[in-house]
């Protein structure tokens, strides 16, 4: 008998423990984007949860992309899906904020680290890809920030060996074109065959999108 009473407490316990659990999902549902997805990525302990990059379908593309409020990521979907490519988004370890991102406040993060670039060194929660040697194309895509592109992905190119890889940028902007970011990525990395880019709209329709990559012949 008192087994079973030790055992009927530890089930109601343990439901307890579960619908607590769910409702604190529930609240986190405030929670601006980035935020939400950087946790999604990072574990209990603060360690980086394992990136969900290695390749089922043994695609030897892949999309990678920042992504501030989510424009960039809808576009990269929409790549991997044309081009049955892998995805790895870029996650700051210290997410961004829409107080951080409003670039009308002088004062605000992405302002101050325009300001000053040695501010601009943005650490991931993964900047390194798993079977990184079995990519020969890879997409990188990124939002506009000030004529160039937005510095987390810096972070990553400065990270990894593009030799022998096709490298295709790609950004989305209200109203700025791509301009130089893709030739300064290059320059950055230093290695890789990186092509011409492309800059899509805010919510550019994925007929455009998938128009471009049928254009790219890969």
């Amino acid at each position: 008998m008192k087994a079973k009473k030790i055992i009927s407490l530890f089930l109601v316990s343990a439901a307890a423990v579960s619908l607590l659990a769910g409702c604190s999902s529930a609240a986190n549902g405030g929670q601006s984007e980035t935020q939400t997805e950087s946790a999604a990525r990072t574990g209990a302990d603060g360690e980086a949860a394992a990136a969900d990059t290695e390749s089922e379908s043994g695609s030897d593309t892949l999309v990678v992309y920042y992504s501030a409020t989510g424009n960039t990521a809808a576009v990269a979907n929409t790549i991997a899906e044309a081009v049955g490519g892998d995805l790895f988004e870029l996650v700051p370890a210290d997410p961004y904020t829409s107080e951080d991102l409003d670039w009308t406040n002088e004062s605000s993060r992405v302002s101050t680290e325009y300001a000053n670039e040695d501010q601009r060194e943005v650490e991931l929660v993964a900047s390194t890809v798993d079977n990184w040697d079995s990519y020969d194309t890879v997409f990188i895509g990124y939002p506009i920030w000030w004529g160039i592109a937005a510095w987390p992905v810096n972070t990553f190119v400065e990270a990894n060996d593009f030799t022998g890889k096709t490298v295709i940028p790609f950004c989305t902007s209200s109203s700025s074109g791509i301009g130089d970011s893709g030739n300064l990525l290059a320059e950055l990395a230093g290695t890789g065959d990186w092509q011409e880019g492309m800059r899509f709209r805010s919510g550019a329709s994925e007929a455009d999108i998938q128009a471009w990559v049928e254009e790219l012949g890969l």
